[in-house]
């Protein structure tokens, strides 16, 4: 069976980008309830990526950069 993002392990990248997301969200003081509204997204999806219990994708990492207008590269690589 082919894996998708709900059946795939969340791994260090992902736990690496939901920590940038929740520092650049304090930073921009905007909750959850708001960023994923901005994304078009429910506030439970994106709750289990920020807690590392389901992965982040492409598609996730770019509407909430988008969201946060911030480039994707710095949730994918925070710091550099």
């Amino acid at each position: 069976m082919p894996r998708t993002p709900e059946t795939t392990t969340p791994g260090d990248a992902t736990n690496t980008a939901a920590t940038a997301i929740r520092a650049e969200m304090g930073r921009q003081r905007i909750s959850g309830i708001q960023l994923a509204a901005a994304c078009g997204i429910s506030q439970n999806y994106l709750a289990k990526r920020l807690r590392g219990d389901a992965s982040l994708t492409f598609n996730d990492v770019e509407a909430i950069a988008t969201a946060l207008k911030i480039k994707p590269t710095a949730i994918l690589a925070p710091g550099r």
